[in-house]
């Protein structure tokens, strides 16, 4: 079921182009780090049609690898993944709370929002994965109200190094809809690229902070 629903979003993505590919030059990140691909899994919220399946496949796989009795409480990581978190939280009729990267400098100031009851199973929703960094601070955040967190469930993730090791030193789980390699793997077999620039993007999976070098 896992590779079915990996191969669809992966279609799904490349469909609406959600998925862009350059090069020379490449994108740069606001970490400075240079890059190939680019996703922005926003754009999902604006086809209702891709909207559901992509929701459809959260619910699947959140009954199927971490089952509804050990779900009480969605989390979203502010603000790419609100939408989801919103549409996943109504489709399984629960509450949900957001998390902000850093402390809101007014009002409150809180960092979440939203209610969350103490002892509450949460678990993370997140449109994509690349470092694991907002994750985890979701995640320590929930942990500080009370909260506890084992899972965490995503659109995409390009299954960095860091997230991977961040995600094992934290106990959580990461559950992908698909991932950067099975997106690369559509996108030439649609054309979209050519084996020569796959392989650099291959590449630039296995060492993203040195591929622009």
């Amino acid at each position: 079921m896992e590779n079915i629903i990996a191969q669809k979003t992966a279609k799904l993505l490349l469909k609406i182009k959600a998925v862009s590919f350059r090069f020379d030059p490449p994108f740069i990140f606001t970490s400075g780090i240079k890059s190939p691909i680019y996703l922005d899994n926003r754009l999902v919220m604006s086809y209702p049609e891709v909207r559901k399946k992509i929701i459809d496949f959260y619910i699947k796989l959140i009954k199927n690898k971490i089952g509804i009795n050990k779900v009480e409480w969605i989390s979203a990581t502010a603000t790419a993944a609100i939408p989801q978190g919103c549409w996943v939280a109504d489709k399984l009729n629960l509450p949900m709370v957001f998390v902000r990267p850093t402390t809101k400098a007014y009002g409150k100031g809180n960092k979440m929002e939203g209610y969350m009851k103490k002892g509450a199973k949460v678990v993370i929703i997140e449109d994509h994965i690349s470092t694991a960094t907002n994750v985890i601070g979701n995640a320590q955040t929930i942990k500080e109200l009370g909260g506890t967190v084992k899972y965490c469930i995503a659109t995409t993730s390009y299954e960095t190094k860091k997230s991977i090791v961040l995600l094992k030193e934290n106990n959580i789980k990461l559950i992908t809809l698909t991932a950067g390699k099975k997106i690369v793997e559509e996108a030439l077999n649609e054309k979209i690229i050519n084996l020569k620039e796959k392989e650099q993007v291959d590449l630039w999976f296995k060492d993203p902070m040195n591929w622009g070098k």
